[in-house]
Formats: C-alpha cells, sequence, structure tokens
C-alpha cells in the first residue's frame, strides 16, 4: 500500500517538477514512509511513498521503470503470480517479485485493457514515453482513492485531498452540494464530485487517460444484468459461494509481511477470520476488537470465534472518554473529509491497535452487506416488490417474519409498511431524492439538486444492491478505511470484494440473500456454516460499527463539537440550525446523527479548509 502523486505540466522546469512533487508527497507520508522516490521527464512527474507489502526489495520501489513505461502504483494485484506466469509464457522477463512489474509488463501485452486481467485493489498512474500518453486506473469498486485536478494545460492528481492542496492551481472553493449530501445522505462522494469543485475522483471500474493535453475517461467493469440467473441446484451454489470466498481469501493472504484480521463478532468479519483459520490452521493471526463496556459490547460473539480456532490471537481495544477527545483531531485530519458518523472514530482505533500489533496487512469485512442484502432497508425494497407484483400474501409474510426477527412493535411495523408502499411505486432514485429532500426545511435556496441514480436492471432489489455498492453506502465506508488504516501505514484489504464473488451473487434469487423468513446473507450463513460457530451463523441483529458516540461523545469528551460558528453555513438557515442543536442539548436525541454531522462539518471547514 503506498501514496500517489503526480502531475503534467510542460510549463514547469525540472526543479519546480521535483519540488511540488516532494511538497505533494511529504503531505501523504504516512500512506508509505519506506521509501519516497519521483520520476521526472520533459512533461511528467510522477511520486511515491512506499509501504513494503510485497517483494521487500528496493529493487520494487517506485516509480517503476520498465521498458518504456513508468508506474507509481497504489494496492495490490492478488493474482500477480498467475498473470506473471501467464505472461512468461508470452516472452517477458520478469527482475523483481511483486506485482509493479506485472502491472507494466501486462500493460505491454493488452495495453489499456490489461486492468481487466487483475484481481485486487488499485490506483495508478503509468506513463507511456513511447505514446506520450498517462494512463490511469481504479480498481472495479473504488477500494483505492484515485483524485485529480484537469485545470489548463495542467493535470495533476494523488491519492488524497492533501495532496493536491499543494498543487499551485487548487482553490479551496467548495463544493456545497457536496457538502448537502454529507449533511443528509452520509455520502463521502457522488459520482466523481468531492467536496471541492476543483478536485474529482475518478470513478471504480474507470480508466483515464491524458494525451495530447485531453482527458478520455472510460468504464472498464460493470455488473452484467443481461447474464441469466444461476440454474444450480441451492447445494450447488452454496458450494460455489464457499469456493469463490476461499479462493478470495487466500488471494488476500499474499504478503511478505505480517497480517491480521478486524474481528467485530458480526457474520462478515467472523466469516474471515474462519476462513482464514481454516486454510492456514498452522499459522497464528492477530485479531483486533474495539468495544465499549456497557454500551457496545460484542466480545461474547468474539469469544466464540477464537473458542473455535484457537490459532487466533485476540487483542481488545476499548477507548476512553480522554483519548476519543485527544484524538479526535488527529482522525478527522486523515479522514479528508467531515467525519459522518461516529464509527469512523472507532475504526481509527481499531486501525491503530492492529499497527500497534505490528501488523501491517489487515483484513476486514466491509463489502457483504452491499450485495448480500444485509441492510435492513432492503425489506422497504422487497416487500415493496412484492405489492407491486400483486403479490400481497407474499409481501406479508415476509413483513410479519421481519418483524417478528427484530422483536418490532406496531409503530415500526406501520413504518415498514408506509416504506414498502413508496418503494412499490417509485423507482430507486426517487426514492433517493425523497430522502435527500428531507434537508429542504434547512435551506435558503429552492431546494437540493436531484441524485442521478439510473435503473440499470428492471430488478428493483438488485437496482437498490447494485447503488449501495457502486454509490453510495459502500464508496463511503470504502473512503474511511482507507484513511483510517493509511494513518496508520497499514494496509487494509477487503476480500468480500472480489469481483468473481460479486458477479455471483447477482446471478442469485432473491431468496439466496434473503429468504422467505427475514434471514439475511442467507447464502453466505449456510455455505459457510460448517467453518462458523453455530452462534454466529445463528446470529440475526444487525448491529454494524456501532459506537455511543452521537450522543455520550458529542454530550462528553467531544462537547467541544457544539460550539458551531452557523456563519460557515451561509447557504443554510441559521436559525433552523440553532433550533435543532439546542434541541439536542436539551435532550432530544432525535436527530443526534443530524447534529454529528453539522458538527463535525464545521470543524472540518474550520480545521482544514
Amino acid at each position: 500500500m503506498c501514496g500517489i502523486s503526480g502531475f503534467i505540466n510542460a510549463r514547469f522546469n525540472e526543479d519546480v517538477k521535483r519540488e511540488l512533487t516532494h511538497k505533494m508527497l511529504d503531505k501523504i507520508l504516512h500512506r508509505g514512509p519506506e521509501a519516497t522516490n519521483v520520476y521526472t521527464d520533459e512533461v511528467v512527474a510522477l511520486g511515491h511513498n512506499r509501504l513494503k507489502i510485497i517483494d521487500l526489495s528496493d529493487e520494487a520501489n517506485q516509480p517503476f521503470e520498465y521498458q518504456d513505461v513508468v508506474l507509481v502504483f497504489n494496492g495490490e494485484i492478488y493474482n500477480y503470480i498467475e498473470v506473471k506466469a501467464e505472461l512468461k509464457k508470452k516472452g517477458f522477463a520478469f527482475r523483481t517479485h511483486g506485482d509493479s512489474e506485472v502491472i507494466c509488463a501486462a500493460y505491454k501485452y493488452w495495453g489499456e485493457d490489461c486492468v481487466k486481467q487483475f484481481m485486487g485493489m488499485w490506483s495508478f498512474a503509468l506513463w507511456d514515453k513511447t505514446k506520450k500518453k498517462l494512463f490511469c486506473s481504479r480498481d472495479r469498486f473504488g477500494i483505492k482513492p484515485f483524485y485529480y485536478i484537469n485545470f489548463g494545460e495542467g493535470f495533476y492528481f494523488g491519492s488524497e485531498y492533501k495532496a493536491l492542496k499543494e498543487v499551485p492551481v487548487f482553490k479551496k472553493d467548495l463544493n456545497i452540494e457536496q457538502f448537502n449530501r454529507g449533511l443528509q445522505m452520509v455520502w463521502a462522494v457522488y459520482k466523481d464530485e468531492t467536496f471541492y469543485t476543483m478536485i474529482k475522483s475518478l470513478q471504480p471500474g474507470h480508466n483515464l487517460v491524458w494525451q495530447n493535453r485531453k482527458i478520455t475517461i472510460n468504464k472498464y467493469w460493470d455488473i452484467d444484468f443481461t447474464q441469466p440467473l444461476s440454474t444450480l441446484r441451492w447445494e450447488d451454489k452454496k458450494e460455489k459461494f464457499y469456493s469463490l470466498f476461499k479462493d478470495s481469501i487466500q488471494l488476500h493472504s499474499r504478503s511478505d509481511v505480517q497480517n491480521g484480521t478486524c474481528l467485530s463478532g458480526g457474520l462478515d468479519s467472523s466469516a474471515i477470520a474462519s476462513m482464514y483459520s481454516t486454510l492456514f490452521p498452522d499459522s497464528k493471526i492477530k485479531s483486533f476488537s474495539i468495544y465499549y463496556e456497557n454500551d457496545v459490547d460484542e466480545r461474547p460473539f468474539v469469544y466464540e470465534v477464537v473458542k473455535k480456532y484457537p490459532n487466533i490471537q485476540p487483542h481488545y481495544f476499548s477507548p476512553t472518554d480522554q483519548q476519543i477527545g485527544d484524538s479526535f483531531h488527529r482522525t478527522a485530519y486523515h479522514s479528508d473529509i467531515p467525519l459522518l458518523g461516529s464509527s469512523f472514530i472507532s475504526q481509527y482505533f481499531l486501525m491503530q491497535l492492529a499497527k500497534s500489533e505490528g501488523v501491517t496487512v489487515a483484513l476486514d469485512g466491509q463489502g457483504s452487506d452491499e450485495y448480500l442484502g444485509g441492510y435492513l432497508h432492503s425489506f422497504y425494497r422487497l416487500i415493496g416488490q412484492d405489492l407491486c407484483g400483486f403479490k400481497f400474501k407474499k409481501a406479508k409474510h415476509l413483513l410479519d417474519a421481519h418483524v417478528q426477527m427484530e422483536n418490532y412493535g406496531k409503530v415500526k411495523r406501520n413504518d415498514i409498511i408506509k416504506k414498502s408502499i413508496f418503494c412499490s411505486v417509485s423507482n430507486e432514485q426517487s426514492v433517493y431524492n425523497a430522502e435527500y429532500g428531507r434537508l429542504n426545511k434547512y435551506l435558503k435556496s429552492d431546494g437540493v439538486e436531484d441524485i442521478e441514480f439510473s435503473n440499470v436492471t428492471g430488478d428493483n432489489f438488485n437496482n437498490f444492491l447494485y447503488h449501495l455498492l457502486m454509490n453510495s453506502t459502500l464508496q463511503t465506508l470504502l473512503h474511511y478505511e482507507d484513511r483510517n488504516s493509511m494513518a496508520f501505514s497499514l494496509e487494509s484489504r477487503v476480500p468480500f470484494l472480489d469481483h468473481r464473488l460479486v458477479e455471483f451473487a447477482f446471478t442469485l434469487l432473491r431468496q439466496d440473500r434473503i429468504n422467505d423468513k427475514a434471514e439475511t446473507k442467507y447464502i453466505l450463513r449456510e455455505a459457510l456454516r460448517p467453518i462458523l460457530p453455530k452462534a454466529i451463523a445463528e446470529r440475526k441483529d444487525k448491529k454494524g460499527f456501532v459506537t455511543p458516540g452521537e450522543v455520550q461523545w458529542l454530550n462528553g469528551p467531544l462537547k467541544f463539537l457544539l460550539d458551531i460558528d452557523y456563519k460557515k453555513f451561509d447557504w443554510l438557515k441559521q436559525d433552523k440550525l440553532k433550533q435543532v442543536v439546542e434541541q439536542y442539548k436539551q435532550g432530544d436525541t432525535s436527530n443526534a446523527k443530524f447534529v454529528w454531522r453539522l458538527a463535525c462539518t464545521d470543524y472540518w471547514i474550520k480545521n482544514f479548509n
């Protein structure tokens, strides 16, 4: 894992190129503190901070020169051994044992289509000296970040906002619409938009090419909804899911440094720890868990995993109020954007714990909720889909099962019915815009801009999952996953985002993912039941990464955040903002999450803009 930065600007001389590139790299040194190098020629400058994971020799340092191409790369190509073997058959020779050289050789053979051969996470920029072309790419799900500024004759890129803020042409004009999305929708990014009007984000599954002072962006991968549904029997589906997940864990475990795993006690992280321990029973692996005694403490579930797999060496940490208060500024600094939820502070401490125990690679469980139906608002879409199809008996059965599973009362049941009916007559874009429109009561202007999410498939449930995966929830989670891990020079890997596993999941029937008994992520539970602790496989509650932050922290160690400068929000009705914050201070926590986002946004504007 590393930090990359660079630019194309023919007007800069050699000294200016090197000075600017080093300034950009200095701001993201935490991403790769083990080697810093710069390459320049007549128009381009490429910079790299290296965190050594595979092939620890200096010969694998970057920028990496191979024949007539130069590469700066952040991420891992997990199947680099297999791709390398294929390229050797084509006559390519290699001098290193890592994946950077494989990317270069793959580009020489397949051109820009080389990325279709890769399994992994990446953002890279490759300079083709012969063609005078800069080829940039981001992995299929956007696990690794790639930001850029295209202004005048210059093109600039970097792994974080921090690097691009050093560019002379950078202007700190805020993207107000993205701030609105952050406040209401809790989104770190929307399509290619960021919190600054000048900085763009290369979207997941896209390539960008700079050539002849022009940039071209194209999508090289997407979910193929034209593929038929799987005709496999249920037992065969479980076997295939198990096999794909097993292979993903094997590939994600490749490294030349110490591996570890995040272990919350939930289904996803427990599945990763269980499969890793099954595959490597003789190896010791450290696990890391954050808890809050008397508040959010899932150690009993973690104990179940550790008891079943003695080769797991567990480590636990419970942040004190003092530590939360002391660490807030650093957490907010590394996040690059406002802290849109308190759980990201817990994640910061989790990564700090892993690094303190000598781990450089940590496996984490992001991704499965988005394509296996792990979120409870999936039920609005499923019940709504049945209502739309006049399958009223089926809709009622699922509603009753869901209410019983979650032990909901009458008020919540009626709320589910109301939202399900709305989903039955609305497409996904309309559902998101209805949620976004709730911010209008705070706006001075006529209203927020429409969110544009196309219908990628006629199946409402799959359409919902697709946008969770590619456009909304997951993109935010991956943003903080990257920043919190890289704050400690730690590589975080997410095995559930193996594209083969995701593609297979979208060929499944809805009942394979959420069954008629309202069991979510059903195929994951059943496929991995042979290796999961029984208490985990049968666990039905959905916790997420919960913290006591929005209430206890904001009224305790982070109370200073409530000293909000409302003038910073000149596009919002300041009296309305004051009202909701005062109600919160007086004990009304119904808008606690919104108050948290408002307070953290205020802090970010004051300190980091």
